[in-house]
């Protein structure tokens, strides 16, 4: 098992920033991808941003540069630097995982709500 806790939300006006946290812990030692999803209200969930253990990102259009995502394997910390915040960034965002050994299955944390006031 893997579990994944977030921090760093919270309330920022348009074009400020945030950083999120996301640390694992459990079975990290084969953790492949890791990475940030989000969900705002009435709409489905949606890929931010992704890397992987040997460091390849993919990111969303809709935050390419303007987020970068990064990783600490010694810390089982994954972090993302949100800049150039805009009201439409509002959403929950949720950390997520996938293992080499359970192929298929994805670990998710709480999610931790950003807030961006126009």
């Amino acid at each position: 098992q893997v579990q994944l806790v977030e921090s760093g939300g919270g309330l920022v006006q348009a074009g400020g920033s945030l950083r999120l946290s996301c640390s694992a812990s459990g079975s990290t030692f084969d953790i492949n991808r890791i990475g940030w999803y989000r969900q705002a209200p009435g709409k489905q969930r949606e890929l931010v941003a992704t890397i992987s253990r040997g460091g390849s990102t993919n990111y969303a259009d809709s935050v390419k540069g303007r987020f970068t995502i990064s990783r600490d394997n010694a810390k089982n910390t994954v972090y993302l630097q949100m800049n150039s915040l805009k009201p439409e960034d509002t959403a929950v965002y949720y950390c997520n995982a996938d293992r080499f050994s359970v192929p298929g299955y994805d670990y998710w944390g709480q999610g931790t709500q950003v807030t961006v006031s126009s």
